[in-house]
């Protein structure tokens, strides 16, 4: 967090290309300056001089450090003013807090000094790491450009190469990069060319940048040649642009190492170079691409309020041993004879099952049991064996109700 005890006014820079919108606030919140500046150094060291001279000491913050908002801040520096930043993510926040809803410059420029003065936690101090960072921007851009320049340059060489002599763009194809191969294609930009410097020439001429591989990559390339008898046609027209190519990738390439080290050094100026290039996988470019892209991690904030620890959490429901009761879907209600009058019933439940209870009919059925001791007994037997009891299955007939009809409701018979 920035202290903005000590200052005395606070002026915010909605940046632009040719000119700048620039709004300075006192600490009691009333505005000292609010017009539009021309980005040039004697402009905006004019501005800062007179708030200088007027107020005291001038806070400037910008919306955008990089491109062109550096010359601000490089004048700022220069004249003794604090710099700061307010990302444009959180500015946009904040803008939702004042009234309008208008994009304009002098809107923003005003939110800017505004929330320098009011929330001074949004703003990130612009320090040496960060001017790092945006020296690696600009340094890694323009690799990214050279590496797509060479992609396009081999694509266009493998192609003139497939389209004359296919059997030698095998050859020379996975190998297009090395420095031997390119300076082979410069020299000698068609087959016939090379067919004609033999190969004493050639081992010579690629011994310097390929000493092991120089002999056999020459045998290797007039094996090819001897593959193919006939001139394609445009061959003549391909050995003037093959030359050019080879040079042009050479160049490319040769820029690209000379960046390959200037990204080495500015990454190893960073506090984070060594846990960056420690973990697997991460080489210069990459480590430079993570800084540039994720920054150091100073802009992520923890959370308003703390998580909650393991004590805290609600525990999630235990469910209990299932039951008739609270298994079945809602809306489903047993019947008043059925097992549960719950509201939550069994769909079955629903079905007529008769009656459940045993009641003593005034008629009660008695069934005959015969006695194990006298299998020959008959019913007038007195003994205990053949003594009826009353039967508890209500739907069960009695003798001589076979030819009458059952009740369904009561499933007695008439």
């Amino acid at each position: 967090m920035i202290d903005t005890g000590d200052i005395d006014v606070f002026l915010g820079l909605d940046v632009g290309k040719g000119e700048h919108h620039a709004t300075a606030v006192t600490p009691a919140g009333k505005k000292a300056f609010d017009k539009r500046l021309p980005n040039t150094e004697p402009k905006l060291r004019e501005l800062f001089s007179k708030l200088q001279a007027k107020h005291g000491t001038v806070l400037v913050v910008v919306d955008q450090p990089a491109s062109i908002g550096a010359l601000p801040l490089a004048v700022a520096r220069d004249m003794g003013c604090p710099v700061a930043y307010l990302p444009g993510l959180t500015m946009r926040r904040i803008a939702d807090l004042y009234p309008g809803e208008a994009k304009t410059d002098a809107r923003d420029a005003f939110i800017i000094a505004d929330a320098a003065r009011a929330m001074p936690h949004t703003l990130r101090a612009i320090d040496g790491e960060d001017e790092t960072i945006a020296e690696l921007e600009m340094v890694v851009g323009f690799d990214d450009d050279l590496a797509g320049e060479a992609t396009r340059v081999a694509n266009r060489l493998h192609g003139l190469l497939t389209q004359i002599h296919p059997s030698l763009e095998r050859v020379l194809g996975p190998r297009l990069q090395h420095p031997a191969v390119l300076t082979l294609l410069e020299r000698f930009g068609s087959p016939a060319q090379i067919h004609k410097a033999g190969r004493r020439r050639l081992v010579t001429l690629l011994r310097p940048k390929a000493p092991r591989m120089a002999e056999r990559l020459v045998e290797e390339i007039f094996a090819a040649l001897d593959e193919q008898t006939v001139t394609v046609p445009g061959t003549e027209a391909a050995a003037l642009i093959v030359p050019s190519l080879a040079g042009s990738l050479a160049a490319v390439l040769d820029q690209r190492k000379l960046l390959a080290g200037r990204i080495e050094e500015l990454l190893e100026d960073h506090p984070l170079s060594k846990v960056l290039t420690s973990m697997p996988g991460v080489g210069v470019r990459t480590g430079a691409r993570i800084l540039i892209e994720v920054g150091d991690g100073s802009t992520s904030r923890p959370p308003a309020t703390s998580p909650p620890t393991q004590a805290s959490r609600p525990r999630p429901a235990v469910p209990g041993p299932r039951s008739e009761a609270n298994s079945h879907p809602a809306g489903e209600t047993s019947s008043s004879n059925g097992p549960s009058s719950s509201p939550r019933s069994p769909p079955w439940a629903t079905r007529h099952r008769g009656p459940t209870t045993t009641r003593k009919s005034p008629r009660a059925s008695t069934t005959p049991r015969p006695c194990s001791a006298s299998p020959d007994a008959g019913p007038t037997s007195s003994s205990r064996c053949s003594a009826t009891e009353p039967s508890t299955n209500p739907n069960q007939l009695r003798p001589g109700d076979e030819s009458r009809p059952l009740d369904q409701s009561s499933g007695r018979s008439r």
